[in-house]
């Protein structure tokens, strides 16, 4: 049976990315900034799952990483410099940041250091909005270039949603391992319980500054991406209610789990627009299903779906019990 499970998936997995990589062929051009809006905001999503998910800090500043990451991109490439250099310096600098930003976590927990990212958060609005001289403050930077990859152009539509989707299986890969590596092993601990993972000898101090940082270095990754996929940034999209999206894409989709940003992700850009022929009533629908999920699933989609495994296999194994200790008594 778990064998069957075993190739399931995997049958499932093929048919998703077959049907990422060619159903967009026969999309609009709306249709195609939707999907690479989706793979963009996955990647942001996937680094608060680290942070928040896996090593239990509560984050409400990854849209400010995004932000970070986007005029990072749009300096260089009005600079005449290459995208790859915009995403060097906006890995850097976001992990530098989210370095910093996670000593207070060393200190503080829970609500009392949501309050010190959304104080980050606002200062890095009121650094997009005010500073003019770097980021053109309410005037925004325009005409931001797509990448030029192997020789190829990417400005069409079609071409730079195949680059944001293979970012996304890059950065995928990466979180995965780092996850099922030692690393993502301490996260779980720390997040689980820091007093515990200390007296087994795990450097809680150093893991909660990493959580932040690489949480916050995928936050630039996406960010980097979003700069040439609107080709115009200004900082009204990096205000704090990215930040809330983001936080409700990871506990929508499943805090903890995998998959979790990816569904969360789809949940929060595709279902307003699959909801639009409501017309003025799309935004109360996608609001009343919400939270509907959040009451029925705390733990989000992925929550219901392990809850059901988890009754399935919990029951398999009383079957088993039940034959061997029929096998085991004597008849009558």
């Amino acid at each position: 049976m778990s064998m069957f499970n075993r190739y399931w998936r995997i049958a499932l997995g093929v048919v998703v990315i077959a049907a990422l990589i060619i159903a967009p062929m026969y999309l609009n051009r709306y249709g195609l900034f939707i999907l690479s809006q989706w793979a963009v905001m996955t990647i942001a999503a996937m680094g608060l799952n680290l942070t928040l998910g896996y090593a239990g800090q509560v984050s409400l500043a990854q849209g400010a990483f995004v932000g970070i990451g986007a005029y990072s991109a749009a300096i260089m490439t009005a600079n005449g410099m290459p995208l790859i250099a915009g995403l060097g310096v906006a890995i850097v600098l976001c992990f530098a940041i989210g370095w910093i930003l996670g000593y207070p976590a060393l200190r503080v927990q829970h609500h009392y250091l949501a309050f010190v990212t959304l104080a980050f958060s606002t200062l890095a609005f009121l650094v997009f909005r005010n500073e003019s001289w770097l980021t053109n403050g309410i005037y925004g930077i325009s005409n931001i270039p797509r990448p030029t990859i192997l020789g190829y152009p990417t400005n069409r539509p079609l071409p730079f949603y195949y680059v944001c989707l293979g970012s996304l299986a890059l950065v995928s890969f990466a979180t995965w391992w780092l996850i099922r590596s030692p690393w993502g092993r301490a996260f779980v601990a720390l997040r689980e319980n820091p007093v515990r993972a200390l007296s087994l000898g795990i450097d809680t101090r150093r893991y909660t500054l990493m959580a932040f940082a690489i949480g916050s270095a995928l936050g630039g990754v996406a960010g980097t991406l979003y700069a040439p996929l609107t080709q115009y940034i200004d900082p009204v999209p990096f205000n704090l209610s990215l930040s809330l999206d983001l936080l409700m894409m990871v506990i929508v989709g499943g805090s903890g789990f995998f998959f979790g940003p990816f569904l969360g992700a789809m949940i929060a850009v595709l279902l307003p627009e699959w909801l639009r022929f409501t017309q003025g009533y799309y935004l109360m629908l996608y609001a009343v299903a919400v939270i509907l999920l959040l009451i029925y699933s705390p733990s989000g989609i992925l929550g219901i779906l392990d809850r059901y495994l988890t009754e399935r296999r919990t029951k398999a194994a009383s079957a088993l019990r039940a034959v061997a200790k029929s096998g085991l008594e004597p008849a009558p």
